[in-house]
């Protein structure tokens, strides 16, 4: 037996990724799940590998954009299980492109699902949080979250919007006294397809960059990641910071102050792969 036996958990953009690596991680550890990506092919793999381990799933297609079809589907997830204890809001995209040759376009789908969609699902759940008398909200930023890197002005907006609305709702629930715990997730560079499936601005190499992330920066597994995730929900902690990347770089911005943007600049002009733009 564990702590989370038998409590009901959601997870979403579950079809891969550190998704994936918490429903499997979660299942061995007696939870029941309600798994949902747009990714149904994914999806399907993933409740294939819970269920192999014994784990009691509910899995569905979910656009994390479309307001209504979350809280349609929240109300669905509640009345399946008769409750929800935990909701881990990691469903997320990635783009790469400079500001001045993005596109509008380009800007708001990153903040659609990267930051609208974690306000979404944690507006949809939050009374049912509440009503658990047992809650707890985990929301994924990104070591992206904490400093800021040019090519990602879009990444970087939302994930600094999502680290600063969990830490504003968590004061909310302690001001209140909600039974509700929330934690905010700063994963620095992990294993998955996120940098392979990103789309780009006019002019990027986006496989050259792929294959520098891949090679270069993502360093943890999914599975370390969910991991650590876990054993942070476990002891309550309001920021999880994964892989001693995301460790190193937020102590070390918050020793230098602002001038490590300067110092970012420089170092990023010499190693990161080129536009093609002219």
């Amino acid at each position: 037996m564990s702590e989370f036996t038998g409590k009901v958990v959601v997870i979403t953009g579950a079809g891969s990724g550190i998704g994936r690596a918490l429903a499997l991680d979660l299942a061995g550890r007696g939870a029941r799940l309600a798994l949902s990506d747009m990714d149904s092919a994914g999806l399907a793999e993933t409740v294939r590998q819970v269920t192999a381990l014994g784990a009691e799933v509910r899995s569905d297609h979910l656009d994390v954009t479309q307001r209504e079809a979350v809280f349609e589907y929240a109300a669905a997830v509640a009345a399946h299980f008769g409750k929800v204890n935990q909701v881990y809001n990691n469903a997320g995209i990635a783009y790469h492109g400079e500001f001045e040759k993005s596109e509008f376009k380009d800007f708001e789908r990153v903040m659609d699902v990267d930051f609208w969609g974690v306000v979404n699902g944690t507006k949809a759940f939050l009374p049912h949080l509440i009503a658990s008398g047992d809650g707890h909200l985990i929301n994924i930023s990104s070591l992206f979250g904490l400093l800021s890197m040019p090519g990602q002005t879009a990444y970087n907006s939302a994930k600094f919007a999502v680290r600063g609305f969990t830490e504003a709702l968590r004061e909310e629930m302690l001001i209140a006294k909600h039974p509700v715990k929330v934690t905010c997730v700063h994963p620095g560079g992990i294993k998955t397809a996120i940098a392979r499936n990103a789309t780009a601005g006019p002019g990027e190499d986006l496989a050259t960059f792929a294959e520098f992330f891949d090679k270069k920066l993502a360093r943890t597994t999914p599975e370390e990641a969910a991991k650590t995730i876990v054993g942070g929900v476990r002891k309550s902690k309001p920021r999880v910071l994964i892989g001693l990347d995301a460790k190193a770089l937020d102590a070390w911005v918050r020793l230098v102050g602002p001038s490590y943007q300067r110092i970012v600049a420089i170092v990023a002009g010499r190693v990161l792969p080129k536009s093609s733009a002219k």
